[in-house]
């Protein structure tokens, strides 16, 4: 304290005399008589004399303040470590080698109370049907089920329905990817627009007849188009519920790679759409082609106020286990949920596919007899050799028959006497001859039926809220709530396999370039929304709202739709053909790489912090000389490190482990990063786009030579980068306080362009006993707990992987955080691994037509974390239900939304006059997370509210908050508003959105 007091004393009397001797100096100046001369006549020798001296002084009082500010870091930091600078300079070495940084006081971390965790170690919510245990039970043993392969044999009694008649409701539908073999575009032009125009003329001649649409950016693009006339028309088939806009998205979003912010964000972009221009409210969710279903569908769904939803791609074997225990409709609860309060009811359809053929009942070569499209002289036909047959009075009956005995037994495998049949296929009903041919057809064959009272039944065409509903009234519930004998679900439904051994967890990886810029642009996209909110804010509170560009939001919304529409579930997937990806990137990218480059060597940055506490952190830059200094707005040096250019290398060979340890642990856990290669097999059915169908266990990746390895040291950071023929691994450390310097960051860049049939993999092997089983986020939300499965093949076992995934034992926990989507599996104990690239040079018969051949050199970004768990007894694995830590929380946040670096083009000569901006009065809890701050257009021309997913009252600085109300996720429904001093309580898990006006 002695040492300190003097110093600052010294700093003190440094400071007055140099301010002291500014006076004097300037003193002298102005009271110089030779000096003083008019304004007119003062010569321009003297003017430039005068310059230099005030541009003197201005470079001696920085380096002034720039001693001060050593010194005032030099006495924390001597009173923090004890260490002394040999020059009283920062950064330094130590006596044991290590460099020493500027010390700030202020927390990096908030403090975590005992209590806070207890929500992580509570009673779990009870379930019928849990999804390990239902994986841990079937034998998935794919036994011949006859004319329904993956099921079994349906009987019913003729008489089971005379009490209760058979409720039969045909949903007409077309399902339209917003790119796949051709681009968004082009299916617009080809097919989905003629959709549009038939549905508007051919629904409109019958009021019986009825359809769901659910693809917004299709619909959107043909609304803004069509004439007066058909809106006005489609907006009438609307409101007479004959057109039913289902789950209301930008797209059928993809459910294994898709970050939970983009899975809203399109959610919004699509209902807000649907508000603005039609007042439409979705009820129902719709999802028949996302491979594999993740829990955190239904939570999102059931947060934006729909009541039922509707699933279908679900392994096989799971399918035919949950209709034998007419378990095809369930609620769907999130395992952390102890209550009811997140129970979605979901329905699950019972067959191979969405298409007709499957639909209507188990036998598809009769079903296939009732899609009428595939009469003769259709280029459709039916693959068991068996075409339709227009409906007459003459075969009415018999063809009423034969229908009505597949709906019933179909109706056999559910708990109600409703059933849902839906009729369509990819891009179907773009002719007007197919809406004649489905529509008279079917119709013929309901009046038949109707008319019938001793076929007990009643068919008709309906929409999917109008199925849900009839389910609902026949049970006796309010529409989303539990009929009193239907099961409880919690878990999710990945690996999708739709038969045999055909796992597609190939797809979890395919194109990891492109699921790498996704998830750039949305961190992007993310600090672009609320720098936008808050100038509109700032700017109206200055009265200076008019002079905002409105064009910047308009360079929003097509952001949001761009990224919106890469979430479908054949864009991020990565299972699109090669000149779709290609549109999908040019949709991204619309600025050349020459104006980055360009921008990258401007002089004046402006650093964005996106999360919502305070970081201490390394911003990498490019720069163009080795002399750099780098100043605050205040003229404080920041510390500095050079990445060199190399001109030598030092070979390493054979295999090296690394010993990870925490500084506050003296165990070590040792940890070894091998690289290994799978092939794909040699029968007919080959690894592709979608399909993981490995050749058999990993083999260790090899080359001739050995990899030169690089390090690295200095102040901020040290690394080491080995570089192998195909690859070359950074791993690096940060020597800064906070969540930066706690965990390892791994970057892998790959490149395997000139391979052939190899997927690149990344494993881990540790000494953490964790058994059978390892731990998988879903959409960076939730996790969901894994087990291996020696039963199923190797490719069953990979799952998907957003933002990370761990194993653990009773005394660590080891974390690989992911800034790409990614697959990964552990099939040992101890193991971690990641497939990081594939090349495929065919197609794996899954309609694609393609292999994967597109590779480009990318880079996969992790962090791995290793955390201490609690000794206090050994915990308990065997719950279905985990959640990372605050510092893994963290560690994904800073991952996955890094600084972003804007540079700054002066308008004119000098320094541009800038200044720290803090838009939050405080930092946040680490257990908050703003997912987004997003300004949305009304319905007539006011203010634009805010979107959060957190409010707290007096949340911002310099701004008044005068509208806090709760809304749906998707701001379609609204609750009274609550008073502006509000405190805002959530829930562990839980997502609430707000309507602001700031000013």
């Amino acid at each position: 304290m002695k040492l300190k007091k003097q110093v600052t004393v010294c700093g003190g009397a440094i400071f007055c005399v140099a301010v002291f001797s500014l006076y004097l100096m300037l003193d002298r100046v102005q009271h110089d008589p030779a000096r003083r001369q008019s304004a007119g006549n003062f010569p321009r020798s003297q003017i430039s004399v005068l310059q230099n001296r005030i541009e003197q002084l201005e470079q001696l009082l920085e380096e002034n303040h720039q001693i001060i500010s050593h010194i005032k870091d030099s006495v924390l930091e001597l009173t923090d470590t004890g260490a002394i600078s040999p020059s009283g300079h920062l950064p330094f070495r130590s006596a044991n080698g290590s460099w020493v940084l500027p010390f700030d006081g202020r927390p990096t971390f908030l403090s975590v109370k005992p209590l806070d965790c207890q929500f992580a170690l509570g009673r779990r919510s009870q379930t019928d049907l849990q999804m390990l245990d239902v994986y841990s039970l079937l034998n998935f043993d794919n036994v011949d089920g006859g004319v329904w392969k993956q099921g079994f044999e349906i009987t019913y009694e003729p008489n089971e329905w005379d009490d209760e008649p058979l409720q039969v409701f045909v949903v007409p539908h077309s399902h339209n990817d917003p790119g796949w073999i051709k681009t968004f575009d082009k299916y617009y032009n080809d097919q989905t627009q003629h959709i549009f125009n038939n549905m508007v003329v051919k629904l409109a001649e019958d009021p019986r007849r009825k359809f769901i649409w659910s693809e917004i950016s299709f619909f959107a693009k043909w609304w803004e188009s069509a004439d007066e006339h058909k809106q006005a028309a489609m907006r009438k088939l609307i409101l007479s519920g004959q057109l039913e806009m289902v789950t209301g998205g930008w797209v059928m979003t993809d459910e294994a790679n898709a970050h939970y912010f983009a899975m809203i964000d399109q959610l919004i972009e699509g209902h807000q759409w649907l508000e603005k221009n039609l007042g439409v409210i979705p009820r129902s969710g719709w999802a028949v082609d996302p491979f594999g279903h993740s829990a955190t569908m239904p939570y999102l769904l059931k947060r934006a106020n729909i009541s039922s939803m509707l699933i279908q791609r679900v392994h096989y074997s799971i399918k035919k286990h949950f209709a034998a225990t007419r378990s095809l409709e369930f609620m769907w609860r999130q395992a952390w949920d102890i209550e009811s309060g997140t129970d979605m009811f979901c329905h699950m359809m019972p067959f191979y596919s969405y298409d007709v053929p499957h639909t209507c009942g188990p036998d598809p070569k009769i079903c296939c007899q009732f899609d009428f499209k595939r009469l003769p002289g259709s280029r459709v036909n039916c693959p068991w050799k068996v075409p339709p047959r227009a409906i007459t009075d003459a075969n009415v009956a018999e063809r009423a028959g034969v229908l009505l005995d597949q709906y019933r037994k179909k109706s056999k495998l559910f708990r109600s006497k409703v059933l849902l049949v839906p009729l369509g296929d990819d891009f179907r009903y773009d002719k007007a001859l197919e809406w004649d041919q489905q529509y008279f057809n079917y119709q013929k064959l309901f009046d038949y039926m109707n008319s019938r009272p001793e076929m007990h039944v009643k068919a008709q065409f309906a929409t999917l809220t109008d199925y849900f509903s009839a389910v609902y009234k026949a049970k006796g519930v309010a529409p989303g709530t539990r009929p009193p004998d239907y099961p409880v679900l919690s878990g999710d439904f990945f690996a999708y396999a739709d038969r045999e051994d055909h796992y597609w967890s190939g797809y979890y990886t395919s194109r990891p370039f492109y699921k790498n810029l996704d998830r750039v642009l949305e961190s992007h996209l993310r600090g672009a929304e609320i720098l936008y909110s808050l100038a509109v804010a700032h700017a109206r509170r200055a009265g200076l709202e008019g002079r905002y560009p409105v064009s910047d939001y308009s360079l929003l919304t097509d952001a949001r739709r761009n990224i919106g529409l890469f979430q479908h579930h054949d864009a991020i997937t990565g299972t699109a053909k090669e000149n779709v990806v290609i549109d999908y990137g040019n949709r991204f990218l619309n600025k050349s790489c020459a104006d980055t480059i360009f921008f990258l060597f401007f002089r004046y940055l402006v650093l964005f912090n996106p999360v919502e506490q305070e970081r201490l952190c390394v911003v990498t830059m490019l720069v163009n000389s080795a002399r750099v200094r780098v100043l605050t707005e205040d003229g404080q040096t920041l510390p500095v490190q050079l990445s060199a250019q190399w001109v030598s290398a030092v070979e390493m060979s054979g295999e090296v482990y690394q010993v990870i340890r925490r500084k506050d642990d003296p165990q070590e856990v040792r940890v070894q990063i091998q690289f290994l290669t799978y092939g794909t097999r040699p029968s007919k059915d080959k690894s592709g786009a979608y399909l993981f169908l490995p050749d058999g266990n990993a083999k260790p990746y090899s080359q001739r030579e050995a990899p030169i390895v690089r390090v690295v040291e200095g102040p901020l950071f040290a690394e080491v980068v080995a570089h192998y023929q195909h690859f070359q691994q950074t791993v690096r450390i940060h020597n800064v306080p906070g969540i930066d310097g706690l965990s390892l960051d791994i970057t892998t860049m790959v490149d395997i362009r000139d391979q052939n049939n190899k997927e690149l993999a990344m494993r881990l092997v540790t000494d953490i006993q964790s058994g059978d089983t390892f731990y998988t986020d879903l959409n960076g939300f939730q996790i969901q707990p894994r087990r291996y499965f020696q039963k199923l093949p190797l490719q069953a076992n990979f799952y998907p992987m957003p933002t990370m995934a761990y194993i653990q034992d009773s005394q660590y926990r080891l974390t690989l955080h992911t800034a790409q989507a990614l697959g990964v599996s552990s099939l040992a104990s101890g193991q971690l691994e990641v497939i990081l690239d594939r090349r495929l040079m065919q197609d794996d018969n899954r309609g694609l037509g393609q292999g994967l051949k597109d590779n480009k050199r990318t880079a996969n970004r992790f962090r791995l974390l290793l955390e201490r768990r609690s000794n206090s007894g050994k915990p308990v694995d065997s719950r279905p239900v985990s959640f990372p830590s605050l510092l893994s929380h963290m560690t994904s946040t800073i991952l996955n939304h890094e600084v972003l670096a804007l540079p700054v083009l002066p308008r004119k000569h000098g320094v541009p006059p800038m200044r720290t901006f803090a838009p939050l009065a405080g930092t946040l809890p680490c257990d908050f997370h703003l997912l987004n701050l997003r300004s949305i257009q009304s319905q007539v021309n006011e203010s634009p509210g805010r979107k959060m997913c957190l409010s707290i009252s007096g949340l911002f600085r310099g701004l008044d908050l005068q509208l806090l109300q709760p809304m749906s996720l998707s701001l379609m429904h609204s609750q009274p508003p609550l008073s502006n001093d509000s405190s805002i309580n959530l829930e562990p898990m839980e997502i609430s959105a707000y309507k602001l006006k700031l000013c």
